[in-house]
């Protein structure tokens, strides 16, 4: 049986507006890595997130993963950076190593899934020791006291890890905290800081910093004109007018393409609505979304007119560089070449020889 079905909707948005479109070489530069089984149980209730991304996967596997690709992106291959997705009372050790484990049998790049009470030590053996190419985490790691609105960076990213990535000009994947997302002040305020103390950290924002609505930019992008290297992941982005201004303000060159697979599995179209974005799915899918304001069913019609979100997203930053005069060597830079040339210098710099993806 497959991973999952493609119907008629899916193979035409892929075949029309996709294909020919995207690179035929993708560099994935955020994607997840993990089995049900390292989960602790019963699964944490105080994720201090939201918790529709799990209603469309119970894991990813490296198998998963690799047959998402052949099924999502037929005649294109993929080269993902790969992490772990782990809940704050999870055994941390075996999640980066089935993901050590999955980027060497595979040859994928990948980042070492960091707690914020390791000490500084024990990160950076974890990185070498692993072949990893440097850290995420995530705001639910941050100390229990701490209310989710009231999460800053450092509280999962402590001075003692950000030291240890400038050592090495590893790269820092960011999931920024926060209700007011990109334009947050004391956000915006945290990475100026980031920045300035340590400039040799290659940081990423993901998902453009949460700016999912036009609302969540703000003048963020003004704040942090600034830092000519700052560098931008676009997914499960699927706003058009966010990615505009993204490409518009920072170039092509710093923006880099992710899949956060296996989330964008799902079928939806997304909404803003008063600055909130809205995820419009097929009615009984993902099971009881009432009391979840960002999940929506449609009618079974439109339902049935759904396509991925990943494709969702392709197509928001397909729309947006065509609105500012791009074609297909910008989309090349954005779905590949950025990410390839990233992840391919912190290779080199860190263990003096080049990546498996780097031989074709």
């Amino acid at each position: 049986m497959a991973l999952f079905e493609l119907t008629q909707t899916d193979r035409h948005v892929y075949a029309t507006a996709l294909q020919d479109f995207l690179p035929d070489e993708l560099f994935d530069i955020h994607s997840h890595l993990w089995l049900e089984s390292f989960w602790s149980t019963p699964k944490a209730t105080d994720m201090r997130a939201v918790s529709w991304p799990y209603l469309v996967a119970k894991d990813n596997s490296a198998q998963d993963l690799a047959e998402s690709y052949r099924l999502l992106f037929p005649g294109k291959r993929v080269v993902p950076m790969v992490f772990a997705n782990p809940e704050p009372y999870d055994d941390f050790a075996l999640h980066n190593s089935y993901v050590q484990t999955s980027a060497a049998a595979y040859g994928y790049p990948s980042l070492y899934f960091s707690h914020p009470r390791q000490s500084a030590a024990d990160v950076e053996r974890g990185v070498l020791e692993g072949g990893f190419l440097g850290l995420k985490s995530y705001l639910n790691l941050a100390p229990p006291h701490i209310p989710e609105p009231s999460i800053r960076i450092l509280d999962f990213f402590p001075p003692h890890h950000l030291e240890v990535l400038n050592r090495h000009g590893w790269m820092m994947m960011l999931h920024i905290p926060r209700t007011g997302r990109l334009k947050d002040p004391i956000n915006l305020e945290d990475i100026a800081w980031i920045k300035r103390k340590y400039p040799r950290i290659r940081l990423i924002l993901a998902h453009v910093g949460r700016a999912y609505c036009r609302e969540d930019v703000g003048d963020a992008l003004k704040v942090l004109s600034p830092f000519d290297d700052l560098l931008f992941d676009f997914c499960a982005n699927c706003n058009p007018q966010v990615l505009e201004m993204l490409v518009e303000s920072v170039g092509v060159t710093r923006v880099m393409f992710g899949s956060d697979l296996p989330i964008t599995r799902m079928r939806m179209r997304r909404i803003c609505e008063n600055g909130r974005y809205v995820n419009l799915v097929p009615p009984g899918l993902y099971g009881d979304l009432q009391g979840d304001p960002n999940m929506r069913e449609v009618s079974q019609e439109e339902g049935d007119s759904l396509t991925f979100f990943l494709y969702e997203e392709a197509l928001a930053m397909k729309t947006a560089l065509q609105k500012l005069g791009f074609g297909k060597r910008e989309a090349e830079r954005v779905f590949a070449g950025n990410a390839r040339e990233l992840i391919n210098g912190v290779q080199r710099e860190t263990y003096q020889k080049p990546g498996r993806w780097e031989q074709a």
